[in-house]
């Protein structure tokens, strides 16, 4: 198939971009006194594209992208396809049956550090800030809730520290019962989450080895695998007590009246980012142009979900049988700027969701070093490694460059305005907004994971 060609306008400063992309410009002149205005030519490598997903809210910029016109605007047609695993995705993306998806962060991670499936994957374009939950039965939650601080009113304190969870752990010790949690899979942000949230209070959950993939050496929490879909039926099967889980699988358990979400991500590390957008390095180096369009689709999207009133038809979008497919009620418990805790305690989380404000589309490399710092914490990565080590990985990994191209162009066209690219090495500043107010220095990965009392040391 011949390249498609897809006119765009842009400025003659960054029409090099396009060209040293494999592009083709011709000029134009106009009477008027505003700057030269150029119009290229992008050369498509791929227009035809399958992108999979799995069932959750923070997939919305591949379904706004699509609904909205955005990919097919960048001249892309683009099937957006349902998966059933985090498994499936990343062997359906490696084998090339998916030209790309909705990923969880830690997977093009391991992929490139060693852990699980080996290949060489990329992500230009992160999808979401914040977004999960920690949800317990309404059993753990009538143990729990006398644990927890309250104000003046009697209301519950947030965020919820795994504090009040430890007395619980140890009544069901006690009665021979092991405590089990679901989280959606190993190298998921959800089960480093998880982790935090329970080491934080003292409470081991447990370690890898070669002989212990399940990661539950010396655990006190036992912590599984459970598609996010099947969470709330596994909770009130009773076969796990608690999860870690994206929306609208927290708000689902409040809707079904079977359990209890107690903490945020946003508690436990503000902020923190989700999910990612990935591809193989060899669909990207044979389709450059296509990756910086399908960027740019995305970025606008991100921007257009986190513009004020436009999340209740996001809402109506995602509930589209082919997305996610959940209740507009129980969406937009999340989307929509509150969360419901307790049944009836819904209070106001404006920042549950980010899809754009606070740079959430770029993929910072400190965003990736945090994850193989975990992988290392809870051994994952089996051997101790090199500050450098962490750098060099997370560079073949995370490709700003290509958010950069696409952005620039965006900005050229209009779309986005230049303040919304950050000035940056790709290192966030240092921070100690995480629930045990640790301090989280990227360039110092090793000083970072032995500031732990539970997990490795290097």
């Amino acid at each position: 198939m011949k390249p498609q060609l897809f006119k765009i306008s842009i400025l003659t400063l960054l029409s090099i971009i396009i060209t040293s992309c494999g592009g083709k410009e011709k000029k134009s002149t106009s009477g008027s006194e505003e700057a030269e205005i150029a119009t290229a030519v992008l050369a498509i490598e791929k227009p035809q594209l399958t992108f999979g997903f799995i069932k959750l809210t923070d997939m919305a910029p591949l379904a706004i992208a699509k609904e909205k016109g955005f990919f097919e605007e960048e001249g892309l047609f683009v099937s957006v396809e349902a998966q059933s695993n985090w498994k499936n995705i990343l062997d359906r993306v490696i084998d090339g049956q998916l030209d790309g998806s909705h990923m969880l962060a830690g997977q093009p991670i391991a992929a490139g550090a060693g852990f699980g499936r080996q290949a060489e994957l990329v992500t230009p374009f992160s999808m979401d800030l914040n977004g999960n939950g920690i949800t317990v039965s309404n059993d753990v939650w009538s143990k729990m809730k006398p644990n927890v601080p309250k104000d003046a009113d009697g209301k519950t304190i947030h965020p919820i520290k795994a504090d009040a969870l430890k007395p619980v752990i140890t009544e069901y010790k006690n009665n021979g019962n092991a405590f089990k949690m679901g989280m959606v899979f190993p190298v998921s942000t959800h089960n480093y989450e998880i982790r935090y949230w329970l080491a934080a209070a003292g409470i081991h959950p447990g370690m890898y080895t070669a002989d212990n993939v399940q990661g539950q050496i010396d655990a006190e929490v036992l912590l599984s695998v459970t598609p996010p879909p099947q969470m709330p039926a596994t909770l009130e099967a009773g076969t796990i007590y608690g999860y870690c889980v994206g929306e609208p699988w927290n708000q689902q358990a409040v809707f079904k009246g079977i359990g209890v979400p107690v903490t945020t991500n946003y508690d436990i590390w503000k902020n923190n980012p989700e999910k990612v957008f990935v591809m193989t390095k060899k669909f990207v180096e044979e389709n450059p142009n296509t990756a910086i369009a399908v960027t740019k689709a995305l970025i606008r999207a991100g921007k257009w979900l986190d513009e004020p009133g436009n999340r209740p038809e996001a809402v109506k979008i995602l509930s589209m049988p082919q997305y996610v497919g959940a209740d507009e009620v129980v969406l937009a418990n999340s989307m929509t700027g509150t969360f419901e805790f307790e049944k009836g305690d819904k209070r106001s989380m404006p920042d549950f969701n980010v899809f754009y404000k606070y740079n959430a589309t770029y993929p910072f490399y400190s965003d990736g070093v945090w994850f193989l710092t975990q992988m290392r914490r809870w051994g994952q990565i089996p051997e101790a490694k090199t500050a450098d080590w962490y750098d060099t990985t997370i560079k073949d990994i995370y490709r700003p460059d290509i958010w950069k191209k696409a952005a620039d162009l965006l900005v050229s066209e209009g779309h986005i305005p230049a303040t919304d690219i950050p000035a940056t090495d790709g290192y966030k500043p240092v921070t100690a907004d995480f629930i045990d107010g640790n301090t989280y220095d990227a360039k110092d990965p090793i000083g970072y994971i032995n500031s732990f009392s539970i997990g490795n040391k290097d």
